[in-house]
């Protein structure tokens, strides 16, 4: 075994020994960097209110990566825990759609097991569409998920736990369909953490040690097949507790939900095609706007210059029966500017770490 190897498998058994024997629930934790969630409202607040008390209580995200038209999908949720996600999101697909739930952690997952009937039965499902498996998000291929078998991967605060990140983005590439979306929420950082707080046990448990510099993401997502992304929201993960703030010195962290999708035509930056989206208002819960990211609202009924990127997401998705777009890429008319300012409303809750 190769010392990163070694020094990998190290940093597996700390996070499973932290998540499955160390932490009991949520009041456990040291800070809240993971356990600071963001907003649920629409059909997730009301699927949430379903959930049973012992899956809530051991739930440690940091957002609500749960996007919107869902009915009928695959959707595998990287890092399940107890479930939660797992469990919104089979109440959105119905039980014509199925939803998949990976973890590495036994006692989170026995957890989630052990409330499969008691959910099917609280969403009226004469069947289970929901399916745990015990493995890393790091080798899907292992668990028998198949090449473009997937329409949504979803994750809450736990690739920043992972030790092989690029790993994890290359294996949802390659399980998302074409067209599908990447919706996750985690901790960023405004620059490489320390080698000795990414060692850390506790910080690193707590989602501050593995948090990815957004730049080092940036290229990542390029390398994988990402070659362009979107910050949905962000919140400031604040830091009281001074025994932690010395250990981080003066990194910041951030709380935020990225949305990527698997659609051609993808290029590094914005180019201007002459391009126009309207959104027709069709998207349940958002009847009169509808945010593709935290500079994209498109308002129900008026046509927006966007950019060959935008529209492609929005084309190549399942999105696209939402949306009407216009032109083409037959003329290309230099850089598109448009894509800069940040749209109103577009933050989280905000994240403090005691």
């Amino acid at each position: 075994m190769s010392e990163e190897d070694r020094r990998n498998d190290e940093i597996r058994k700390d996070v499973r020994d932290y998540y499955g024997r160390e932490l009991q629930g949520s009041r456990d934790l040291k800070t809240n960097a993971c356990c600071c969630s963001g907003r649920a409202e629409g059909e997730v607040a009301e699927a949430l209110a379903l959930i049973d008390g012992e899956i809530l209580d051991r739930f440690y995200g940091c957002g609500s990566p749960i996007p919107p038209l869902l009915k009928g999908m695959t959707v595998l949720d990287l890092g399940c825990g107890t479930g939660r996600d797992v469990y919104v999101a089979s109440r959105l697909v119905g039980e014509s759609g199925r939803v998949i739930g990976v973890d590495m952690t036994p006692e989170q997952l026995e957890v989630a097991e052990r409330h499969l009937d008691s959910q099917m039965k609280r969403f009226g499902y004469g069947k289970p569409n929901v399916e745990f498996l015990r493995g890393y998000i790091e080798d899907l291929g292992s668990l028998g998920i198949g090449d473009g078998s997937v329409d949504v991967v979803i994750s809450n605060c736990v690739i920043n736990l992972s030790p092989d990140k690029e790993k994890v983005f290359s294996e949802i590439f390659r399980v998302l369909k074409k067209g599908g979306e990447l919706y996750f929420s985690d901790v960023f950082a405004d620059r490489r953490v320390p080698d000795s707080v990414y060692r850390d046990p506790v910080l690193h448990g707590e989602c501050l040690g593995g948090a990815m510099y957004v730049e080092d993401f940036r290229r990542l997502m390029n390398r994988v097949g990402f070659a362009d992304f979107r910050y949905t929201s962000s919140s400031p993960v604040t830091i009281s507790n001074d025994a932690v703030r010395v250990l981080v010195g003066d990194a910041r962290f951030t709380s935020m939900t990225v949305r990527a999708f698997k659609v051609d035509g993808l290029e590094d930056i914005c180019e201007d095609y002459g391009q126009a989206a309207a959104y027709l208002g069709t998207i349940p819960g958002h009847p009169d706007y509808f945010d593709l990211d935290d500079h994209h609202r498109f308002r129900r009924g008026e046509w927006k210059k966007v950019c060959g990127n935008t529209a492609a997401m929005i084309s190549g998705s399942r999105y696209a029966s939402a949306f009407a777009v216009s032109g083409d890429r037959s003329v290309h008319r230099g850089k598109f500017d448009g894509c800069g300012e940040r749209e109103p409303d577009s933050c989280g809750s905000g994240c403090c770490c005691r």
